[in-house]
């Protein structure tokens, strides 16, 4: 796949655009009447130094939150947390039972098929756009339709 020229050039004028890489970005379908939805990828930053995920947002849902699943005396609870660090030249998964987007208070139920917008904000390359494909309810992995990089 050739790279236009203008994108190679927004790149070379603006490093960040390019550092931040999103795989597979999905959801889970919800069931009627569900008021969140949990949400999963794997950010991969390319570029010479580390960052960090702040923040998300998507029109489906009032607002997204990062949580995590931890471990407390033999109980799992979900936390919500300020940031995910995504290493220099590494990658952060999100994922069922670990780390992930939390959409509340979604605007309506969503179904297997359909794509999500998501915006995600770092500390070093700013805002990255993702599309979110809707996988089966309850399924644990990512439909076969993220298999692409944004």
């Amino acid at each position: 796949m050739r790279i236009p020229f203008f994108v190679f050039l927004l790149c070379l004028a603006f490093p960040a655009l390019a550092q931040m890489q999103i795989e597979k970005p999905w959801a889970r379908a919800t069931a009627p009447g569900a008021k969140v939805a949990g949400g999963y990828m794997l950010i991969r930053n390319l570029g010479a130094a580390g960052d960090r995920l702040v923040s998300a947002s998507s029109t489906a849902s009032t607002r997204v939150e990062l949580h995590l699943h931890i471990h407390d005396n033999g109980v799992m609870k979900m936390r919500e947390v300020p940031g995910y660090e995504v290493p220099t030249n590494g990658s952060f998964e999100l994922k069922p039972g670990g780390a992930h987007l939390m959409f509340v208070d979604i605007k309506r139920p969503f179904k297997e098929g359909e794509k999500l917008p998501v915006k995600l904000k770092f500390v070093n390359a700013g805002v990255v756009n993702a599309e979110f494909h809707v996988g089966r309810l309850g399924e644990t992995t990512p439909p076969a339709a993220t298999h692409h990089k944004h």
